[in-house]
């Protein structure tokens, strides 16, 4: 009947597309079946629901805005403890109790500042131990849990070979956070447009003491240093007095106001309301460089240096901070690498590891190479001699750890 009225031709074009119609329902109703299964739809969910979910599924266009890398994890407040708290995570910790999400744009007439004013870190990061027994501060018997943290610029090395560099670099420190039981963290984020290049360590600083209650010491070390004792264990005990550890003697900083008398390349800072305001402190003299330039004697005229700064802040307020701060000399923290890495051949001969100091240097820091520089002459070549130098220093003594003969490796100064 159907070819009477319509038509041989136009009759085989409608059963064409009717098939081609039960096949497409066909399909899609087992598409529907299986995403139930996958997505683990109950049973007793209405179709309404069913769609809803699928659809959350299969939308690609609007996500979610990704948490910061130094956000914490959002969690729903709960009076219960006892199935999360004992977790080894900070999950119950919730940063945005502290630092509210919506700040007010910055005055240019203010000085500036790394955030809300905090003034009752100490009680709140003590419940928060409290409520974690799990994840203390302490790991053992004069044993803190520390992190150390360094970093370099998100961009890539002008020079082709500074990357190489970089990567040794951050190999030689996990190898020694590995043995030492200390945990890492490599920023290579540009976190305040306000704070630039040396500066720019106090925004990180800030957020990881306020994101890791748990860690008791924060070490801060640059991308130039490199570790050269990798058996020599901190001596924490003597720190149990102390917020601030760096490396070089009061003479220099509190009587000469030496503006080279500390090095910020490395040091030691103890989780607490009292680094919170020296942070508060440090970070509005980052223009202030003609004060420095006037207070701090021999110290030319340029750009406000974040350790010039510490040196006048420690210097001229040496009642409120001074208590605090260890100048440690005993051992090598850190040192330039001029009068350590041509002595590593004599070091091997006349010492061995462990010492930290002149004997076997803990940290070989090398002071104004810059491997992601485009530079290139004999400058820039010896200091990547001297960091390779250093670098197999240090990477010798895991290997030996390992049986393996590696002192050939050493290039020749």
């Amino acid at each position: 009947m159907m070819d009477r009225c319509l038509g041989a031709q136009q009759s085989r074009n409608i059963r064409r597309t009717l098939r081609h119609c039960k096949a497409t329902i066909f399909f899609l109703v087992l598409t529907v079946v299986v995403l139930r299964g996958t997505i683990g739809v109950e049973k007793s969910r209405i179709p309404v629901q069913d769609f809803t979910e699928i659809r959350d599924h299969l939308y690609f266009g609007k996500r979610a805005k990704p948490h910061h890398v130094l956000e914490e994890v959002q969690t729903t407040s709960s009076g219960n403890h006892d199935a999360g708290a004992d977790t080894k995570n900070d999950t119950n910790f919730d940063i945005n109790n502290i630092l509210p999400d919506n700040e007010s744009e910055s005055d240019p007439n203010k000085p500036y500042s790394l955030g809300p004013k905090i003034s009752d870190w100490d009680e709140q990061r003590s419940k928060w131990l409290k409520e974690n027994p799990n994840t203390p501060n302490f790991t053992g018997p004069n044993k803190p849990r520390v992190l150390l943290v360094t970093g370099s610029s998100p961009e890539p090395c002008e020079n082709p070979v500074g990357d190489h560099y970089l990567l040794k670099s951050i190999k030689n420190k996990v190898d020694y956070c590995r043995l030492h039981g200390i945990e890492t963290f490599y920023n290579m984020a540009s976190l305040d447009s306000e704070m630039t290049e040396f500066w720019g360590r106090l925004v990180l600083i800030r957020k990881l003491l306020l994101s890791h209650p748990e860690v008791e010491f924060l070490w801060w070390m640059d991308s130039g240093a490199m570790f050269t004792d990798m058996t020599f264990e901190v001596p924490w005990e003597s720190y149990k007095d102390s917020n601030l550890v760096m490396h070089n003697w009061k003479k220099l900083v509190h009587d000469q106001k030496n503006w080279i008398g500390l090095n910020t390349g490395s040091f030691l800072l103890r989780n607490g309301q009292w680094a919170l305001d020296l942070l508060d402190a440090w970070a509005p003299m980052g223009p202030e460089g003609k004060v420095f330039t006037r207070e701090l004697p021999y110290r030319p005229v340029f750009e406000s240096h974040d350790r010039s700064a510490l040196v006048y802040l420690l210097a001229a307020q040496r009642e409120k901070w001074g208590d605090k701060v260890y100048l440690e000399n005993a051992y090598y923290l850190h040192d330039s690498l001029g009068s350590l890495s041509d002595r590593y051949e004599e070091m091997i001969e006349k010492y061995h590891p462990s010492s930290g100091d002149h004997r076997w240097p803990l940290v070989t820091y090398f002071v104004g190479c810059k491997p992601c520089g485009k530079r290139h002459g004999y400058l820039i070549d010896n200091c990547f001699k001297q960091m390779d130098r250093a670098f197999n220093f240090g990477h010798d003594q895991i290997l030996h750890m390992y049986e393996f003969d590696t002192r050939p490796i050493i290039p020749s100064r």
